[in-house]
């Protein structure tokens, strides 16, 4: 019951900081910093990009694919993705993107509305769900069977978010409902905080205010264990991306120059650790009846 008690509190939390304008602003496409942009142009664009195009050699390039990205936020990553899916002729499906904060969902749909061109808005969707309840929360938002969700997605995306399942302690509840949520042959990449880089501000920030539960980080053992647990096979697991989100000035200008120096001389203080995981067969544990 006190961990269960814990848990709300914690939630209640990461919930009031990811409603304020302030987080909007920095989620937000025209108001964060130039260090995302570069990111998604450069850095975890081209991961999704090789990603991408892996399953699209894998299918034969003729299926439509369907992408979720889950604790999106306003949706830059996901926007990202299906304008790369436009621009390269692919077909899609359906994007979905699912966060636990209403205000960067309603700001999530306002982006895409002036982001994506207009005859692929449809297609794209956007909905309150929370990161330990990606199943649950998705058959509700859809009014759709639990059955019918299973080997749904191609692709499935999380960045800056796979922490706060941890911090819960439901990052295997997590990981599973992806498992189930990816079709047989599908990926999913998670981007997060690397708990060796020595300079994140909100660690120093958040030792002085908040509980150890608020701040931990897990090592790149620690996020990649749920997945392997959930049957899925990791493809790629390291250390990666040298550009804070928020760059800009000199910082910005700082970082794309050295990054390629850090990358040779010190890769596991990079400042995000990355797992990517496919799911190559259906596990018996997704096989047990619901």
């Amino acid at each position: 019951m006190r961990r269960d008690r814990l848990q709300m509190n914690d939630r209640n939390a990461y919930l009031n900081e990811y409603s304020s304008e302030n987080v909007v602003k920095a989620y937000s496409s025209k108001t964060a910093g130039k260090g995302i942009q570069y990111n998604l142009a450069h850095v975890y664009g081209q991961l999704y990009a090789d990603t991408i195009d892996t399953i699209v050699s894998d299918t034969g390039g003729t299926k439509p694919l369907r992408i979720l990205e889950y604790g999106c936020g306003a949706g830059m990553n996901l926007i990202h993705v299906v304008n790369r899916l436009i621009s390269k002729k692919v077909p899609l499906e359906m994007a979905i993107g699912t966060d636990f904060s209403k205000l960067l969902i309603e700001t999530a749909d306002m982006e895409c509305a002036t982001l994506i061109s207009p005859e692929y808005r449809s297609k794209i969707k956007f909905f309150i769900a929370s990161n330990e309840a990606l199943l649950d929360d998705l058959t509700e938002q859809l009014s759709v069977s639990r059955k019918s969700m299973l080997n749904t997605f191609d692709l499935i995306i999380g960045v800056n978010t796979f922490r706060y399942a941890c911090r819960l302690k439901m990052q295997q509840q997590c990981a599973r409902d992806i498992a189930y949520l990816l079709v047989d042959g599908g990926y999913t990449i998670m981007i997060d905080m690397n708990k060796n880089f020595p300079f994140f501000r909100s660690k120093f920030r958040d030792r002085k205010a908040r509980q150890t539960s608020r701040y931990w980080l897990p090592s790149l053992e620690e996020y990649a264990a749920p997945f392997v647990k959930a049957g899925l096979v990791v493809t790629q697991k390291r250390n990666f991306c040298w550009m804070p989100h928020s760059a800009n000035g000199v910082i910005y200008v700082a970082a794309r120059f050295l990054s390629p120096i850090l990358d040779l001389i010190a890769p596991d203080f990079a400042m995000r650790s990355l797992v990517v995981a496919k799911k190559c067969s259906i596990t018996d544990q997704q096989k047990k009846p619901f």
